[in-house]
């Protein structure tokens, strides 16, 4: 009897060993399988993310190109505006020069003892052609 019980002390053994081995192996397979879930959830997160980045990247580029077509629009407008009226003001001085040199060549082919009045008309007329050539210089600092 002790063969026989040697023989099924050694059986038990080997059943409890096997049984071990098998825990061992289920557990190694079960952290196994939650190590690739976790990899595969950081994985998942970091590419939904990325893909989010982009979007809203995209759409900021978008917003910002709009945004810039409408300042630069506006901005076009309003120095079509400014140019238009210094084009009246320069065609208003011009006007003026051209009446002030009427003046100055009517005054000048009656000027008997009058060189004052003559002398008068020709200052007014330098001052006027100077505020022309500032209103020229500043139109085309606009430009």
């Amino acid at each position: 009897m002790s063969e026989l019980q040697l023989e099924s002390a050694a059986v038990g053994r080997q059943a409890a060993n096997t049984r071990k081995k098998r825990s061992k192996t289920a557990f190694i397979v079960f952290i196994g399988i939650w190590l690739l879930l976790i990899g595969g959830g950081v994985y998942g997160a970091k590419v939904y993310t990325e893909r989010m980045q982009r979007d809203i990247t995209a759409d900021i580029e978008r917003q910002t190109a709009s945004q810039i077509a409408e300042m630069q629009k506006a901005y076009d407008e309003r120095l079509a505006v400014m140019e238009s009226g210094y084009q009246n003001e320069i065609s208003q001085l011009k006007e003026k020069v051209d009446a002030l040199n009427e003046l100055l060549t009517f005054a000048k082919d009656n000027a008997d003892d009058k060189t004052d009045n003559s002398n008068k008309l020709y200052t007014q007329l330098n001052e006027v052609k100077k505020q022309l050539d500032e209103l020229k210089k500043s139109l085309d600092v606009l430009k």
